[in-house]
């Protein structure tokens, strides 16, 4: 049993998985190139993604951009992991945003800037934060955190 800081993830949920994805797909994915800069890990209940004014249901192996706000409703939760492998775990009645996110496998560099806007979530960085720490943030409404460590969780209750 997973734990979805606090909320138990049912196995179900895990085993959840689309279509497998063709070899262009899959190196389209890992580069970027198609705009995915995450994939959904595990998600329970009530979980959606906002990209722009579209709103739809978050789902395993399903993608995050950067720009997406993730919205999670009570006794929800969703984990994903970015193309750098950094791990962004969500809990229940909480609001992201994936504020900027861009990171170059060759070098390793990049930036990542979180925003929780209410809720709580547990991360744990990548390699951006290896390479360059200070390229790491997350903010809140009253708060702008530098990551130097590299796991951690941020709780934001307006």
């Amino acid at each position: 049993m997973l734990w979805c800081l606090g909320l138990a993830c049912a196995p179900a949920v895990l085993a959840q998985q689309a279509a497998p994805p063709t070899a262009a797909a899959a190196a389209a994915r890992e580069a970027g190139t198609d705009g995915r800069q995450g994939t959904f890990k595990a998600v329970q209940g009530d979980v959606t993604v906002v990209r722009g004014n579209v709103r739809t249901a978050a789902l395993v192996a399903g993608g995050v951009q950067a720009t997406d706000r993730i919205v999670t409703g009570p006794k929800s939760a969703a984990s994903l992991t970015l193309r750098d492998g950094t791990v962004l775990s969500v809990g229940p009645d909480s609001v992201m945003d994936l504020s900027t996110f861009d990171f170059n496998a060759t070098t390793q560099e990049g930036n990542v800037l979180v925003g929780l806007l209410r809720g709580s979530l547990r991360m744990a960085t990548g390699l951006i934060a290896k390479v360059k720490p200070e390229q790491v943030k997350v903010t809140t409404p009253t708060t702008v955190i530098g990551v130097r460590g590299t796991d951690f969780i941020v709780e934001e209750n307006p």
